[in-house]
């Protein structure tokens, strides 16, 4: 090491002028004139001790030096030196800009406060539904709305073999399927069976359904053809045997009489159909009353309404809502309905000219029935 006896010389001046300086701000006494002088032999003694460190470019050994200023006031306010160190061959590092201890503390200001989210609205209640209005109430066409309840409707929309049996009591049913449910109606179409007879179908609710008194209405479109019967009536056998009723027709129409018999017209299309009251139980006996309406048009080519307002002591016919005919009678026995397609009768015989098929059904849209409010 070189220049020993030049460092100590130095720092032992150094040290000296810091503690003048030291004296001189803490009011310690000494004049200014003192404490300039003093601050000027810091200064010359620093420059010595940079010029012995260029002249001693060979030495690896750095110094480590805080300017007088910084370090009389570290000493004055109990401050450690700083840690950074300086290299004694580097000459242009800036010193640290000088503390007072009566500068104010420097804060960072605190951030403004995040605002408060918006509250978020309450979603708008959905409106409510509006209600779908009742279904209005099925009434007899026609007649009052005020005067009946509805007891039984049925709109075909499936086969319901808990309602309807498929022959009359005293027949079996013919294995030949002439009959069916589609498209909201029941069809009933004339067939040869597999012995190539035609042959009756009747769809009944015998022991299933029954009502005394009220209003039936059936709406329906007929067959056509020689030999073609559909019936709609209202029947009871549970006091004996057949032939023992009360029966009531609806409607019997008799395409097959052609022109001349007023059942229909020369191609066979039903115009007319007839009414009758069968009240004392004799087959082929007295009738309380009976009518021919001619003179409707093609009964087979749209639907009409056929029906019937039974009460104690009257029994009066409609047809589409208009009133047909009317019988003074008793008939208190309770009764089922029935729909059928036979053959005979006024219409004759089905030949080789009847058609044959689902072309030429008995559709029946509907069968309602009222019970007297």
């Amino acid at each position: 090491m070189k220049n020993t006896n030049s460092y100590r010389l130095s720092i032992s001046s150094l040290a000296s002028a810091c503690a003048a300086v030291l004296l001189a701000a803490c009011g310690g006494g000494g004049s200014a004139e003192s404490t300039t002088a003093a601050q000027t032999t810091v200064t010359a003694e620093q420059a010595q001790i940079v010029a012995a460190a260029d002249t001693s470019a060979s030495s690896t050994s750095s110094v480590t030096v805080q300017p007088a200023e910084t370090a009389a006031v570290d000493a004055a306010t109990g401050t450690q030196p700083s840690a950074n160190p300086v290299d004694a061959g580097t000459t242009n590092e800036t010193a640290p800009s000088p503390v007072s201890e009566n500068s104010p503390a420097t804060s960072t200001p605190a951030p403004a406060p995040a605002p408060a989210p918006a509250p978020t609205p309450a979603p708008t209640p959905a409106p409510a539904p509006t209600p779908a209005p009742a279904p209005a109430a099925v009434m007899p066409y026609g007649q009052s709305s005020t005067a009946y309840t509805l007891t039984f409707s049925e709109e075909f929309n499936s086969y319901n073999t808990s309602v309807w049996n498929d022959h009359i009591w005293y027949e079996s049913s013919n294995a030949t399927k002439n009959y069916t449910v589609e498209d909201g109606k029941l069809k009933i179409w004339p067939q040869r069976d597999a012995s190539g007879n035609f042959f009756n179908r009747t769809i009944d609710t015998d022991g299933k359904y029954y009502q005394t008194y009220g209003y039936f209405e059936m709406e329906a479109k007929l067959p056509y053809g020689k030999g073609t019967w559909p019936a709609f009536w209202l029947f009871n056998h549970e006091a004996g045997a057949h032939p023992y009723r009360p029966e009531i027709d609806i409607l019997e129409a008799y395409a097959g009489g052609g022109p001349n018999s007023g059942w229909s017209d020369s191609a066979l299309r039903p115009t007319a159909f007839a009414s009758t009251v069968w009240p004392n139980g004799i087959e082929g006996g007295p009738h309380a009353g009976s009518k021919t309406f001619q003179n409707l048009g093609d009964l087979s080519a749209g639907f009409h309404k056929y029906a019937v307002k039974w009460e104690p002591n009257k029994i009066t016919f409609y047809f589409d809502g208009k009133e047909m005919y009317s019988v003074n009678a008793s008939m208190s026995n309770r009764m089922y309905m029935i729909l059928d397609l036979w053959y005979g009768s006024a219409s004759g015989s089905a030949d080789n000219s009847t058609p044959q098929g689902k072309s030429n059904s008995f559709e029946v849209n509907y069968v309602r029935a009222w019970q007297f409010k």
